[in-house]
Formats: structure tokens, C-alpha cells, sequence
């Protein structure tokens, strides 16, 4: 061990997070629907399985694109020798192009200000490495995607300050918010460098509205620091408020003349919008020169293949096909989404209102056991062991509430989402037909304790006796 360096040895990766827990258990006993109909339903993986076809088609209907040929000529040789870490001129355009067409062409992009990245992660990372030294922080508003811990930190030496939001106006990002993170930071002797906000957020899914906008320009303008607008899930937004982007609101506010206009940066990826993940496909976008240069000299560790680029700039440089996608994609996520809220609503549970994302952020503080984040890892536990599905914890995305958890919906069909609903009704009746009054004495407590066990031992047969019989 002495021999290795402290980062190949330090725990401060995140990993044991209880967000990376749960995918650990699912991959010990996932659910199949024939191959095994009682393991572990995804629902902690936010990911956009429900427009594979309308891909599909596109590549189907263009073989040229997948045989690497242009015109009917072979350009494999071309594209095998690229290493350009500038990125394809072609795919840098239509990717600028599709990211504009995502906010309605109110705003547009520069090619020349864009760094093409290995995913949204590398993204994050290098504009962390550009704009912070080890040791100072970045402020990130509650609760946020779990990953940051891992994104931010762990190899930049980066900390974070939560700007805590609450449940009473629906966690949105406030001034006194935003004022106590600050001066937690200074009572902690870190330097503030910039805000993170993912917009529309994860694992809230809503979208930034124009007076927290207002607030968060403000205060970067008046402290002097950067502002970072993730903005992967722009094109999941299915509903009422549409996206608004972090650069519209800059034009709007005329800001492209003071230095605030160089202190914002976006950062997107291909892997929401399009499903596509495994392609890691990302970007950083910014109006600062100096940061655009470092980032692609930092590129050259994680780039996006001469492959992928010309497939992608092919697919997104047909317009008619790009729009078709967007409209169609969304109305797919909002007809998903609404089968979740439903499903939860039917068995008791609320979400908070949301439109936009992969996932809802639900409510069940009404079924735990005590208002404290014990018991929350306790009903966790519940879900994911006796339920059998992997959700997301609120305190992995390091809500103040305990009772708070992210549920994702476009990553299964339609038949798992309504067995995983099952499920959770179920489970929900069975406890509550279990609960104790508040006037049991503890004796009594402990004999409706060892009753619920019973009973969800009970259930949990049952519901095996059924997905056997539904597998015949």
C-alpha cells in the first residue's frame, strides 16, 4: 500500500454512497421478466430507453452512415486516423445546431466556443479543473445528483457547499439560500469560486425558474464568481413551463457586455436527450477564451471518437428527422411520467410537481417510521430488499427531509413500471394494515413489529406466487 499513491488508496470517491449501494444489490439479483420475475426493478437509473426505435429507424434508413461511407465511398481509413482533440468541424455544428433547436432557436451557439467532452461527467470534471484550485468550493443547491460527489471532487479537490432548499416552496433556489451557503463556506474557510445548478434539475425534475435566475446571476455578478449550468436534460422537458436556458436568460438580461457573459458556462451531453450513454457524448460551452482553450487541451484525456462524431453529426444534421425525435420523444416521457405519478398516487404516495427528466422526486415521508434519515435508510432497505426495487435515497442527494426519494421511469417497458407499481401497493396496504396507535405500549409495539414482518414475508410470497404464474 505504501508504494501506491493516496488517491489509489483515499475513500473519497462516493462510492459507498448509498446512490451506488442500491445499483450494487440490483446487479446481485435483477429483475428479468422471464429469466427471473421476482428480482430487483431498476428505478435508480436514469436513463432514456423509450425512443430506441425512432433511432433505429434513422440508422436503418441510412446504411451509408453505419458502413463509415460518404457519397458511397469508403471513409473508414479517414475516420481511424482522425485524432484531432478540436473535434469534427461537421459534428461540432450539428451538435451547436441541435442544441438550439432543444430551446426553440431563441438562443444560438458558437462552434468555436464549444469543447467536446467523453460524457457530461469529463465535463463537469475539466470545467471544475479550469475554474477552481484544490481546497476551494463550489456551491451546489439540495438535493443534487449523488455523483457530484464523485464528478467534482474526488480527482480536482474541489469541495462543495450545499445551498439547502426545502420542501415549503417546492425546493426552489432562494437568496437567503443562496447568502447561507455562502457564509458557511466563509465560516469554513473556503473560497467560493462559482454555483453548480442542473437545470432542468436532478432529481427534482423541474425546470429553473426566471426568478431564481434572477437571484443566482445576481449573486455571481456580486461576488465574482462562476456560475455552471448543467443542462443535460434540456430535451426531456415534456410540460408547462418550458426550458428556459441559462444563456437565454443572459440575452434577455443584455449581459453579453459585462464580464458576468464569461463567468457562465453550460454543459450538455447527448446521453439524456437521445439515450445514448454509452456513446459519451458531452460538451462544455462557454464565452470565456482562456477556459475554452484549457478545456480542449484537457479533452485530449477523454475524447469523443472520429466514429461516433460522424454517425451523430449525420443523424443530427437531418432536421427533419431531429424535430420529429425531439416532439415525439417528449411526448413519450410525458405519457411515462404520468403512469408513475398515477401508479404512486394509487398506493398513497405523492410527487412533488414536476416537467421535465427521467424520474420524480416522491414522496414518502408519510411511511416512515420516525422523521429522521435512520429511518429512511430503514424504509430504503424495505424497498429495495422486500420490495425488490432500486430507488434513490434523498439523503445520497443530500436532501435536508428525510422520507424523500427519486424514482426514474423511462429505463424499463411499460409491463415493469405497472409490476413495479403492484409492488409498491402492495407492500404499502401491508403496512398499513400493520400500524400500530400511537397508544400501544411497547410490548404491544413489538408484537405489531413481529406481526408486519410476518405479513411482508407473507406478501412477498404472494407476489412470487403471482409473477410465476404470470411468467406461464
Amino acid at each position: 500500500m505504501k508504494l501506491l499513491a493516496r488517491k489509489a488508496t483515499c475513500n473519497s470517491h462516493g462510492q459507498d454512497s448509498s446512490y451506488f449501494l442500491g445499483w450494487q444489490e440490483y446487479e446481485k439479483n435483477p429483475y428479468h421478466e422471464y429469466q427471473n420475475p421476482t428480482g430487483i426493478i431498476q428505478m435508480g437509473l436514469a436513463e432514456n430507453q423509450l425512443s430506441f426505435d425512432l433511432l433505429e429507424s434513422w440508422l436503418a434508413k441510412n446504411p451509408d452512415t453505419t458502413s463509415f461511407k460518404r457519397n458511397g465511398e469508403s471513409i473508414f481509413r479517414e475516420l481511424a486516423l482522425f485524432q484531432d482533440y478540436h473535434g469534427l468541424p461537421a459534428f461540432k455544428h450539428a451538435l451547436v445546431e441541435f442544441m438550439g433547436e432543444l430551446r426553440g432557436n431563441r438562443v444560438s451557439f458558437d462552434p468555436s466556443k464549444l469543447v467536446l467532452t467523453a460524457g457530461a461527467t469529463s465535463a463537469n470534471e475539466t470545467l471544475i479543473f479550469c475554474l477552481a484550485e484544490p481546497g476551494e468550493a463550489f456551491l451546489l443547491p439540495t438535493p443534487y445528483y449523488p455523483g457530484f460527489d464523485r464528478d467534482l471532487k474526488w480527482r480536482t479537490g474541489v469541495e462543495i457547499v450545499p445551498i439547502h432548499c426545502n420542501s415549503s416552496n417546492g425546493f426552489r433556489i432562494t437568496q437567503s439560500a443562496l447568502d447561507e451557503a455562502y457564509q458557511q463556506a466563509q465560516k469554513q474557510n473556503l473560497k467560493v469560486k462559482g454555483v453548480l445548478i442542473t437545470n432542468p434539475s436532478n432529481p427534482l425534475g423541474t425546470t429553473i425558474s426566471r426568478d431564481e435566475f434572477d437571484h443566482l446571476i445576481n449573486f455571481i455578478a456580486s461576488k465574482g464568481i462562476h456560475l455552471i449550468s448543467d443542462e443535460i436534460y434540456s430535451g426531456t422537458v415534456f410540460d408547462s413551463p418550458g426550458f428556459v436556458s441559462v444563456a437565454e436568460v443572459l440575452m434577455d438580461r443584455n449581459l453579453q457586455e459585462t464580464d458576468v457573459w464569461e463567468r457562465v458556462h453550460i454543459v450538455y451531453s447527448l446521453s439524456k436527450d437521445l439515450g445514448l450513454p454509452g456513446f459519451r457524448v458531452g460538451a462544455i460551452y462557454s464565452n470565456d477564451v482562456t477556459v475554452v482553450a484549457a478545456a480542449t487541451k484537457m479533452s485530449s484525456f477523454g475524447l469523443v471518437s472520429s466514429q461516433t462524431q460522424y454517425l451523430l453529426s449525420a443523424m443530427l444534421s437531418d432536421k427533419k428527422f431531429s424535430r420529429n425525435y425531439i416532439i415525439e420523444n417528449q411526448r413519450r416521457l410525458k405519457k411515462r411520467h404520468g403512469m408513475l405519478v398515477s401508479g404512486l398516487l394509487n398506493a398513497g404516495i405523492r410527487c412533488l410537481k414536476s416537467n421535465a427528466g427521467l424520474f420524480c422526486w416522491v414522496d414518502m415521508r408519510h411511511l416512515l417510521s420516525s422523521n429522521t434519515f435512520e429511518a429512511e435508510m430503514e424504509l430504503w432497505k424495505k424497498i429495495l430488499y422486500e420490495v425488490r426495487l432500486n430507488i434513490s435515497p434523498g439523503s445520497s442527494c443530500h436532501c435536508t427531509e428525510p422520507g424523500w426519494f427519486r424514482v426514474c421511469f423511462a429505463n424499463m417497458s411499460e409491463d415493469t413500471l405497472n409490476l413495479s407499481m403492484q409492488r409498491i401497493k402492495a407492500f404499502v396496504d401491508s403496512t398499513a394494515a400493520t400500524t400500530s396507535n400511537d397508544s400501544d405500549t411497547p410490548s404491544q409495539r413489538q408484537l405489531v413489529r413481529n406481526s408486519r414482518r410476518g405479513s411482508l414475508t407473507k406478501w412477498v410470497f404472494r407476489l412470487s406466487s403471482y409473477e410465476r404464474k404470470a411468467e406461464r
